[in-house]
């Protein structure tokens, strides 16, 4: 059995301030000298930017579709492992998942399945006894989810926040009143990254302040240990690719191969489990910055290229000649490289009229329509990745279209269509997997890039 003090925050429905407050308290605990692990419900890469900015470790996702529901308790401790308390950002409303999954996947399943209590975090800018019929809702809906507390939000004044809090039976942990200086600027795919964001720890360190003085931080603290102890044990990427460090030493002659991982402002979006796997599989991960660094890390025998915002950033990436060229000529080569939605985009041969990579013989362009689906793809063929009829779970999330979507072997069939680009070095496609929810993939790609190397 292990003790985890730890606590869900949610909303009745999205845009309700459940990320200023789960930030806010990630950040106030940690600045009170608890060492706090942060964790995020869903796909979302964003949020735990913020997370990780607020807590100085890396941020978490807690995602049943992507992951499967038997890894989620093993993973929330692998990543609170040496933290005092866990807190855990839900998605959209309490009980909204995946669509046609009946609650699967939301915030409300993670709750639980991690056995967590949840404080509900209500906008009441627009109603007040209302709120009490809300919460009362939330609270009784499901009697396996434990809401028991709340966090009133965008109060506008203390006799509107006591008039709310009168209708609540639950504890009232804290009152947040209208303040947009603590809103989080976003754009077209929504919150803009904390790596984006020159003045973000300054932001933060004014909202730490901000929900220490308007929360009670005792009192959540109280909540999270009152959450009972988990029966199961931390995950291990060394387990899940247990055999590759040890092969591979007694082979190599010249150490461990590295794996060039693209970052920066450009490529924000990456597992922490992803990088954690392929170290555990032998492999020296070394970041790069697209935008900026004239070469790709010395002795690079593989590619990784996960999301982000190149759209955003396409002139400084254009503008990088001499490191389109040389990531071209590698993939040439035949350097294994896996490439996700933004790392898609940039492989292209342009990006809305911006010379990008050129390694695919493809287009990219901004769109109005937004993408976002949910799937278990299928592997179309064998190739870097997976093998023809392997099923994976994955999220897709985009306003920008590739033409043609695939050529040749495709990389995955989804809902009857071939979508991506893949051959036996590489996997390129818009749809985004959780490689602890599938270490096969992991596996895979180090092989690869072992051989190389």
């Amino acid at each position: 059995m292990v003790t985890l003090p730890r606590v869900v925050v949610a909303a009745p429905a999205t845009g309700q301030g459940k990320t200023t407050v789960a930030t806010g308290l990630m950040a106030a605990l940690t600045r009170a000298g608890h060492v706090v692990s942060g964790h995020k419900v869903g796909p979302d890469y964003i949020d735990p930017g913020y997370h990780a900015l607020a807590c100085g470790r890396p941020g978490r996702n807690l995602d049943p579709h992507l992951v499967g529901e038997e890894r989620i308790v093993p993973l929330l401790l692998h990543g609170a492992v040496g933290a005092d308390v866990a807190v855990v950002e839900g998605v959209m409303g309490l009980f909204d998942g995946k669509v046609g999954g009946q609650g699967f996947a939301s915030t409300a399943h993670v709750a639980t399945l991690t056995r967590s209590p949840v404080v509900l975090v209500v906008d009441i800018s627009r109603s007040s006894r209302s709120i009490g019929a809300v919460v009362h809702g939330m609270a009784t809906w499901d009697p396996a989810v434990r809401v028991a507390g709340v966090v009133l939000n965008q109060a506008g004044s203390p006799r509107h926040a006591r008039e709310v809090a009168d209708s609540i039976d639950l504890p009232i942990l804290g009152t947040v009143g209208r303040d947009p200086d603590l809103a989080v600027p976003s754009r077209h795919l929504g919150l803009v990254p904390a790596a984006e964001r020159d003045e973000a720890r300054h932001a933060l360190d004014a909202l730490a302040d901000r929900i220490a003085e308007l929360v009670d931080l005792e009192a959540v603290l109280a909540l999270a240990r009152s959450a009972p102890d988990l029966d199961s044990e931390a995950w291990d990427p060394i387990t899940e690719v247990g055999g590759f460090e040890a092969r591979f030493a007694r082979t190599s002659t010249t150490g461990t191969p590295v794996v060039a991982m693209a970052g920066g402002r450009a490529f924000t979006f990456r597992y922490a489990e992803t990088e954690e796997l392929l170290r555990a599989a032998g492999c020296t991960v070394v970041g790069f910055d697209p935008m900026v660094d004239p070469r790709l890390p010395d002795g690079t025998a593989g590619v990784y290229l996960g999301g982000g915002f190149p759209e955003v950033h396409a002139r400084e990436l254009t503008d990088n000649v001499v490191l389109r060229r040389e990531l071209a000529a590698a993939l040439a080569d035949g350097v294994p490289t896996v490439a996700e939605c933004a790392g898609l985009l940039y492989l292209c041969e342009a990006l809305d009229s911006s010379p990008m990579v050129g390694a695919i013989a493809a287009e990219a362009a901004m769109t109005e329509r937004l993408t976002l689906r949910y799937p278990t793809m299928t592997a179309a063929t064998d190739n870097l990745l997976t093998r023809a009829g392997e099923t994976v779970t994955a999220h897709e999330f985009h306003r920008t279209q590739v033409t043609p979507s695939s050529n040749g072997r495709a990389a995955w069939t989804v809902d009857g269509h071939d979508v991506g680009f893949a051959s036996d070095t590489l996997h390129a496609s818009y749809l985004h997997t959780h490689w602890a929810g599938h270490p096969q993939l992991a596996q895979r790609f180090a092989d690869a890039v072992h051989a190389r190397g």
